[in-house]
């Protein structure tokens, strides 16, 4: 048996596949439910994957941005993810947390855990503020995901 067929294998390939920008828990749920994991724990699993790189995205940015700005490689990639977040973040802005909320909930491409640590760094959302409403988001995309992965919601 390899490593990727334990139980514990399959929890870090999903937890691992959360954290990926771009797949995050939209990604990572239909993999380890397709593993073999029981829908609840890739949907926990994925959370909390999906979870862990905001605080670091959130304290980091704006660092990462100011050093990068002024290179004539990133300098342009940097204001298109500006400008990129703070077009995401109109409905944040007009609603704050609960906007936050509803842009991480819902698991549709271009929103989620990256996405809104994005936004509320460029909009100053303090991060006290910004992890429970990313994770509420979260919990929301969480189960979206795990319905329609397990095809109790057909969208089509």
């Amino acid at each position: 048996m390899s490593f990727l067929e334990t139980a514990f294998g399959k929890l870090l390939m999903t937890f691992g596949t959360a954290m990926v920008p771009v797949l995050e828990l939209r990604g990572a749920i239909p993999v380890g439910v397709a593993a073999g994991l029981p829908p609840a724990a890739a949907c926990v699993t994925a959370i909390l994957g999906n979870l862990l790189p905001v605080p670091f995205i959130m304290l980091l940015t704006r660092r990462i941005f100011d050093w990068l700005r002024d290179t004539a490689f990133f300098g342009p990639k940097i204001l298109w993810l500006e400008r990129r977040a703070h077009l995401k973040g109109r409905v944040v802005r007009k609603y704050r947390l609960l906007g936050l909320v509803i842009l991480v909930g819902i698991p549709l491409p271009g929103t989620g855990a990256w996405t809104g640590a994005l936004v509320a760094t460029l909009l100053d959302i303090r991060m006290r503020a910004a992890l429970p409403a990313i994770l509420l988001g979260l919990v929301a995309a969480g189960l979206i995901t795990t319905a329609v992965t397990m095809g109790v919601v057909h969208l089509f």
